[in-house]
């Protein structure tokens, strides 16, 4: 239980917060995207042009399964809360966090969601995958960052002092 898992819709800064909290740390950090990447040798949208959504989530799954670290701050993508076999595992081996923004700060963040590999379905507005994905999130935090209104540096801090005093 000495991982921290950053999850959160695209855009919130799990990679970025967790670079920054792991440094603070001194842990060690995992971005799952590149990982999905590295071992498919491709980007993420061409995993998800060429094999669909469901089979992209299979290999999210898969690969997120086999990580095994110790003392690392782990960022999956957003859509790993819908791989149940991977959330299980993060939640064995760490502590969740769920890096809150509304749906406002999001939308003004991401400009390009399809092109950033992000995993909507035919027809699917980012208004729904949001909603969608919001109560996922809920379900799986241990520990939750509001984090609008907040700068990098704010978001960070809050997360050192809530895992803090979560432990």
């Amino acid at each position: 239980m000495d991982n921290l898992i950053f999850i959160g819709m695209p855009a919130v800064g799990k990679s970025t917060v967790g670079v920054i909290v792991a440094k603070r740390l001194g842990y060690g950090f995992i971005d799952t995207d590149l990982l999905i990447q590295e071992a498919e040798g491709k980007l993420l949208r061409d995993i998800i042009q060429e094999r669909g959504i469901d089979g992209f989530l299979e290999v999210e799954d898969r690969v997120n399964v086999s990580v095994d670290a110790e003392k690392t701050v782990i960022s999956p993508g957003g859509s790993v809360i819908y791989c149940e076999n991977a959330m299980k595992h993060y939640k064995e081996i760490g502590k969740v966090v769920y890096l809150q923004a509304s749906f406002e700060t999001i939308n003004k963040r991401l400009s390009d969601a399809r092109n950033r590999g992000v995993v909507l379905r035919k027809g699917q507005t980012l208004r729904d995958l949001y909603d969608e994905r919001v109560r996922l999130f809920e379900k799986y935090a241990d520990i939750t960052i509001c984090e609008d209104g907040y700068t990098l540096e704010d978001t960070v801090d809050s997360v050192l002092a809530s895992v803090a005093v979560s432990q």
